[in-house]
């Protein structure tokens, strides 16, 4: 598995507190970026406002820096382009139809 798919792995686990699904269903990650043992992450937020945004950044920091091979973690919050619901996967969708 390389490390890029460990990365993408590790970040399934990281969940919005708010909607209590992971980041990645949420279709909140628009770019992971592996260079030697360097990973960076381009993401956005449901809202600009998103109280939680610090909660965030940190899960998915410490999500990554489990995975062994690597070292360093720079996220990058972006806010073009918007997140949308269209971004959700299928499973995020019903996840929240069922609420």
């Amino acid at each position: 598995m390389s490390i890029k798919d460990k990365v993408e792995a590790a970040l399934y686990e990281v969940i919005d507190p708010e909607l209590n699904i992971n980041i990645m269903d949420l279709g909140l990650v628009y770019d992971i970026s592996v260079e030697s043992k360097n990973v960076s992450i381009r993401m956005t937020l449901t809202t600009p406002g998103c109280p939680l945004h610090a909660t965030i950044v940190t899960g998915v920091k410490t999500a990554i820096e489990k995975v062994n091979e690597v070292e360093n973690v720079e996220v990058d919050l972006v806010w073009t382009p918007a997140w949308s619901p269209a971004n959700m996967s299928d499973y995020a969708r019903v996840q929240l139809m069922h609420r």
